[in-house]
């Protein structure tokens, strides 16, 4: 059970990493997540299927995330949308490409086929438990992915990225443009959840058109869980907190799965759980905010 909630967190983790790009680095609501989540998962699906060097998998789906990304910065920079509703035309486009990438298919099965985690289990770790042998590479994982991520925000470009979300004027009068940054961040962004999604097809064992319901969601639960956690303004601890929130997100809905019956809960009820989160996480959030003030 602890293992595969913490499986579940750090995997899950990384597509919480992507949506705290947008929302808390680059303040830029994005809803494309629920649309290249699936477009990850369905690249590295069918990459996989069709005998792809399994590097090269992840390398795609982190590249479709990317792109998926771009399009909606460039919808929202060229043609003036709204954030928000750029993000939401990005992701329904992507319903149909993810389709279209996965063969006029809904899913992709991967059981007999060899991904990054059956290698884990199978050649790596043999004489392991198989749930410890992949918690193991997810841990080895996130921890790469972290610090490429703390030192890429330690770059001139990872700070100016930053200092758009907080005072887009600034960087007007630095000479950035400002619109070329928001293709990179929410390109990142999205590579970061497409490879999420690559990683949660392998998990899982197929990828699935509708796999990305609600995943913008659960990132936002995530992330504002880890901000209670813990609080600090420091990179470092900025990218760790996601992980720690996603991983006692995913706790609170293991608990709600399987002891939720006692209160009348199904697992019909999950979601409108993770909305009360959110909900009460912003109640709080202002309030603590109004008392400091």
């Amino acid at each position: 059970m602890i293992e595969g909630i913490l499986v579940e967190g750090l995997l899950y983790g990384i597509m919480a990493l992507g949506v705290f790009i947008t929302f808390r680095i680059l303040d830029f609501p994005d809803l494309t997540a629920d649309g290249s989540f699936p477009l990850g998962a369905s690249i590295m699906a069918v990459a996989v299927v069709n005998g792809y060097a399994l590097p090269l998998a992840l390398a795609l789906a982190f590249a479709g995330g990317v792109a998926a990304g771009a399009v909606t910065a460039t919808i929202h920079n060229r043609l003036k949308v709204p954030n928000l509703l750029a993000g939401i035309l990005t992701m329904t486009m992507l319903w149909s490409v993810n389709i279209r990438i996965m063969g006029n298919r809904a899913n992709v099965p991967l059981l007999r086929n060899t991904t990054i985690l059956t290698w884990v289990t199978d050649t790596v770790a043999p004489n392991i438990p198989d749930a410890w042998a992949v918690l193991a590479f997810f841990v080895l994982l996130i921890a790469v992915i972290k610090t490429v991520m703390d030192v890429f925000f330690h770059t001139d470009l990872g700070l100016t990225l930053g200092a758009m979300g907080n005072n887009p004027q600034m960087v007007v009068c630095q000479g950035v443009n400002p619109a070329l940054l928001k293709v990179i961040g929410v390109g990142l962004s999205n590579g970061l959840i497409a490879l999420s999604g690559a990683f949660a097809a392998q998990f899982q064992g197929f990828a699935d058109v509708n796999l990305g319901t609600g995943i913008i969601i659960a990132g936002l639960a995530s992330v504002m869980i880890g901000e209670f956690v813990l609080r600090s303004n420091r990179i470092g601890l900025l990218t760790l907190r996601v992980f720690i929130g996603s991983i006692i997100y995913r706790g609170l809905m293991y608990l709600g799965r399987y002891y939720g019956y006692y209160v009348r809960l199904t697992p019909n009820d999950l979601r409108l759980i993770t909305g009360l989160l959110i909900i009460g996480a912003l109640v709080v959030s202002r309030l603590q905010k109004g008392k400091e003030a």
